[in-house]
């Protein structure tokens, strides 16, 4: 099962049985995670009926939080706010969590942690499966929240492969795993809850159950098929934690000073790029996060979208994205993946523009199209670009960095980017957030001067 077992292996035919296995374990891994998007609201509801103490707690810091920025009293809006809520907490927790199981993969390989990883996730659904309370649920979403490593491990898996073209399709793979996984798993949770209002039973059970098939099919195609692809020597060779604070201080992630914890540190030029990458990296999501999480208010507030139509919409963003992923951005040569960042980026300028003031449906589509464009390019291309550095033994641990990064920027975007919606309007908050891509565009712009040697 090793990749030292086979040494004889050719390396390009090795990489690609990597890259698919990866593939599938993190399609596996995604659908089980989407079935619940669609039946957020309605699983708020339910326990907003309840009377639960729990939520009545975090409901007033919802009612706190729409008093503050003039949000309307609708139910629609509180559904999106308290989903927001719980989804801030979830990313809190990635950020905490993210490079702290990096670099664990570093010490005892990245099999181990994955498999480790999907029992963490797959105890997370079994207690969604038995909730009947909203502490419960609360504790499903804090459990996965702090073992929802699988993407990061899968992108140190990646990382590890020799080739910088088959880790550039690696990378791509994984994007096409995300637009799949967001597009068919809320599909199958809206279908499978349906279904089970009929039977009687809660109508989340079904796909809680689901969830939990997809994670056990999960774990045992990661115990069968996935090759350790970190060599032992590698493994002796890494210093395991080192200093804890820079897995745990924000400041020390945005320098990545796990990285230059090590007897051959990299070049300051080299590090000075790596920390470059990371900045442009949080900016776009912090920007893009925020964009995505006001698009349904936007709709529903304009356009007046029902539970179906958003759906539809989010479903024609991630067909789009397969595509482009599938036919272009895994195509992308090594030395070109910055400037397909920077044309992903220019593009997100006129796509939240038409967004912003769009006022019929076609113009709507019209910024959806660029959008999903730019959403397909940008994180592949940055994964494959951080993934060049660190050695070796720090592949974990800098794309568990990176991870964390753009977790903490997606727990902060919504709560921004919403009170900026909010306060100012929205054709305000989508055209300042527009010019804001600036910002790391500068930033690309300096990662491009900076010379790897």
């Amino acid at each position: 099962m090793s990749a030292t077992n086979k040494p004889a292996e050719d390396g390009s035919s090795f990489s690609s049985k990597v890259i698919n296995i990866v593939f599938i374990t993190l399609l596996l891994d995604l659908l089980g995670f989407t079935l619940i998007l669609p039946l957020l609201p309605s699983i708020l509801d339910h326990y907003a009926q309840t009377g639960d103490g729990v939520y009545q707690s975090l409901q007033s810091v919802v009612d706190w939080f729409r008093e503050v920025v003039g949000i309307p009293m609708e139910k629609k809006y509180n559904s999106v706010l308290f989903g927001g809520l719980i989804g801030s907490l979830f990313s809190l927790l990635q950020f905490l969590s993210s490079p702290v199981t990096g670099a664990l993969s570093d010490r005892y390989g990245r099999r181990p942690l994955l498999i480790l990883t999907t029992l963490g996730l797959m105890s997370s659904y079994a207690v969604w499966a038995v909730s009947r309370s909203f502490s419960m649920f609360l504790l499903f979403r804090v459990i996965g929240g702090i073992c929802k490593g699988n993407v990061s491990l899968c992108t140190a898996i990646v990382a590890d492969l020799p080739c910088p073209k088959a880790r550039n399709r690696g990378m791509a793979m994984i994007g096409i795993a995300f637009s799949l996984g967001f597009t068919v798993g809320p599909l199958m949770g809206a279908y499978f809850a349906l279904s089970s209002r009929t039977t009687g039973i809660v109508f989340y059970q079904t796909p809680a159950l689901l969830a939990l098939a997809f994670s056990v099919a999960d774990l045992l195609f990661i115990w069968v098929v996935l090759p350790e692809t970190l060599t032992k020597d590698v493994q002796a060779s890494s210093s395991g934690f080192g200093d804890s604070r820079d897995l745990l201080n924000p400041l020390s992630l945005f320098h990545f000073s796990a990285v230059t914890r090590t007897k051959d540190p990299p070049p300051k030029e080299r590090m000075q790029k790596l920390q470059a990458l990371g900045l442009v990296y949080f900016c776009y999501l912090f920007l893009f996060s925020g964009l995505e999480f006001t698009l349904s208010f936007l709709t529903h507030q304009r356009f007046q979208f029902t539970s179906m139509q958003q759906g539809k919409m989010f479903f024609f963003i991630g067909v789009i994205m397969a595509l482009i992923q599938g036919g272009y951005a895994r195509r992308i040569k090594p030395g070109q993946h910055i400037m397909a960042v920077r044309m992903a980026i220019i593009a997100l300028i006129p796509a939240f523009i038409l967004i912003g003031l769009s006022w019929n449906i076609t113009m709507l589509y019209a910024g959806l199209a660029l959008y999903s464009f730019a959403a397909a390019i940008v994180v592949p291309c940055l994964s494959t670009l951080v993934s060049d550095h660190g050695s070796a033994n720090q592949k974990g641990t800098v794309m568990g960095i990176l991870r964390s990064l753009g977790a903490l920027a997606r727990a902060l975007g919504p709560v921004v980017s919403s009170s900026v919606y909010w306060i100012a309007g929205a054709q305000t908050c989508f055209l300042l957030t527009s010019a804001s891509f600036i910002i790391p565009l500068a930033l690309l712009r300096t990662a491009r001067r900076l010379k790897d040697e």
